[in-house]
């Protein structure tokens, strides 16, 4: 058996070079109170706190928990009480509130996620939908990924998603007026890049989890035009790539 304290994670976190830690698969809203004092552990050595969540919390703990990270990411599943209470059984209301809440009233930096399934939340109607909601309600530089769906689990009978339902469900979001728009689970050097608002250049090249091309000050201007360019900075990105590193705690 293996024991994690919190200061224990946070400890390994510093020894192994680690400017954040993520609280991700099992949903960390799940061991809210563990993860909050982990978050306090890494605080206390200027680590980063970073949370993957379905966004699917109460007010009360909501507070709380978002107080504690600085950046997270939050599954906008669908736009559709039904998309929701069909594959998810539950409901959408409380994942809006959520995210509302977060990027209203906190400091979290807040990037949305939606996960593209053929059939069930891929009309480009609904993709408008959501995607004027997210400019309505968090503004044009919310980030918000839409990646496509693989055939797993309880639904390896529903095909992948095509790259072409994915890049269009960008373009309309595009459209829509955000501007900070990416694509997940295919290669596309373009469409997983960043691009700054002011000039237009290719600030940070992305190939998967491969940074190439990076265009930005240490407090995130482009070094083009001096526009700002948003996000939470500290510094140059390192260079680990791919690479993963098993950690026993």
């Amino acid at each position: 058996m293996h024991h994690a304290s919190p200061q224990r994670i946070a400890d390994v976190a510093r020894q192994n070079g680690c400017r954040s830690v993520a609280y991700t698969y099992n949903d960390p809203v799940i061991f809210l109170e563990y993860a909050v004092d982990i978050a306090a552990a890494c605080r206390a050595q200027n680590i980063k706190n970073v949370a993957v969540t379905a966004g699917y919390i109460c007010d009360a703990p909501r507070e709380e928990f978002f107080g504690a990270m600085d950046a997270a990411n939050i599954d906008l599943k669908g736009f559709t009480k039904r998309f929701y209470k069909k594959l998810t059984g539950s409901e959408i209301q409380p994942v809006l509130e959520t995210i509302a809440y977060a990027v209203q009233e906190t400091s979290c930096w807040v990037e949305l996620t939606t996960l593209l399934i053929p059939g069930e939340n891929d009309d480009p109607k609904e993709i408008e939908a959501l995607s004027r909601w997210v400019l309505d309600t968090c503004g044009s530089d919310v980030p918000l990924h839409f990646t496509a769906f693989h055939p797993d689990f309880r639904m390896q009978s529903t095909p992948p998603t095509p790259p072409e339902t994915v890049l269009r469900a960008r373009q309309i979001a595009l459209a829509c007026g955000l501007r900070h728009v990416y694509v997940g689970n295919i290669k596309h050097f373009e469409a997983q890049s960043s691009y700054c608002t002011g000039c237009g250049a290719r600030v940070i090249g992305r190939d998967w989890h491969l940074l190439s091309t990076w265009q930005l000050s240490d407090f995130g201007n482009c070094t083009i035009c001096g526009t700002q360019f948003a996000g939470r900075f500290s510094g140059l990105p390192g260079d680990w790539g791919r690479k993963r590193l098993p950690i026993r705690i």
